[in-house]
């Protein structure tokens, strides 16, 4: 049985009511749509059984790759802590778990434009133990309603809130809604976290919102540790990472599926604009799971200089030796860069 107040108690006391055959049903109809890679013609959660599908299928993965990334934006700004966020198409509200999960105490707005899934959202997190969800504003919200000044921004150097996320929504928007939403995020927040599939089109979504947070004069924070071309943005490849989740009863069944665990794989960008701080960017991140071999750790590393380098390190580096088996898929990689 679930925890109180963990996520998947969370998630199955807002789903009393809803059968197991709905679920499912719906969890089929959303894999389809996610998996086609097009951007849907109607709203994704448009009803309420998609909702609560979304719900049982993509909400714990949302929560686990959001916290992941914000993580690593928290290591890049270490004296940071937002008091406000604003969770740009927040379904049924996965990322603010999650970074109200990393933070405590913060005040916490939720624009959504489906009303079922702002129903369904804040019964769900009426159920976290934390004060800073269940308090949680939530507001129905259009992206073509918001334009992005006066509104958005009324006065030069005036933010909404400190930090603005928003996750796997990109993937559902046209190429110009993609960049309204990314240049009304910059103009809403000093620091901004975009999450989205780890897929080669999620990337590219990415890479897209980086230059235009880099125009807007953003530092970026994480994962790059440049602010150069990515040298992973070549024909078949792509930078991502991967997180695990622990699949709950209700989840597995949703799915139709029998392991305990799933590895959600994820791109994302974080930026900052100088009121927020200079980021601490590592000499190196970590772009592939590190293979471990006799006396040996091979790393994939994007570096500090924007190049892509693979790294031996044996075991005769003592110290880097013992760091390298212990660092994951996504870390910061400091020093000892350029050396086998």
């Amino acid at each position: 049985m679930a925890e109180s107040g963990s996520l998947p108690a969370a998630i199955e006391a807002g789903l009393r009511g809803h059968g197991a055959a709905s679920l499912s049903a719906g969890v089929r109809r959303l894999m389809d749509a996610y998996r086609s890679g097009e951007a849907p013609a109607t709203p994704v959660l448009a009803a309420s059984p998609d909702a609560a599908a979304y719900a049982a299928y993509r909400m714990p993965a949302t929560v686990a790759a959001t916290a992941a990334a914000f993580a690593e934006l928290r290591l890049a700004l270490p004296g940071w802590a937002p008091a406000s966020v604003l969770d740009f198409g927040a379904g049924t509200g996965g990322a603010s778990w999650a970074v109200a999960t990393g933070l405590g105490a913060v005040g916490l707005t939720l624009l959504e434009q489906s009303a079922d899934a702002i129903r369904l959202g804040r019964s769900i997190l009426a159920h976290s133990k934390s004060a800073s969800l269940r308090e949680a504003t939530w507001r129905s919200w259009q992206l073509t309603s918001w334009p992005l000044s006066p509104v958005a921004n009324p006065e030069p150097g005036t933010e909404r809130a400190d930090l603005a996320v928003s996750a796997y929504v990109l993937g559902e928007l046209s190429g110009p809604q993609q960049e309204h939403l990314v240049t009304l995020a910059a103009a809403s927040a000093p620091v901004v976290l975009l999450v989205e599939p780890g897929t080669p089109a999620g990337h590219r979504r990415i890479l897209a919102a980086r230059d235009l947070l880099m125009a807007a004069g953003y530092a970026i924070a994480a994962p790059c540790p440049h602010q150069l071309g990515c040298p992973l943005a070549a024909a078949g490849d792509w930078c991502h990472f991967a997180t695990r989740v622990q699949r709950s009863a209700l989840h597995r069944q949703a799915k139709g599926a029998e392991l305990s665990y799933e590895d959600e794989k994820f791109s994302y960008v974080a930026a900052a604009a100088p009121s927020a701080g200079r980021p601490d960017r590592p000499g190196g991140r970590v772009v592939r799971r590190p293979q471990q071999r006799k006396n040996l750790v091979i790393l994939d590393l994007c570096l500090a200089d924007g190049r892509s380098s693979q790294l031996l390190v044996g075991k005769s580096k003592g110290e880097a030796y013992r760091r390298a088996r212990k660092i994951s898929w996504g870390g910061r990689w400091a020093d000892e860069v350029g050396s086998g």
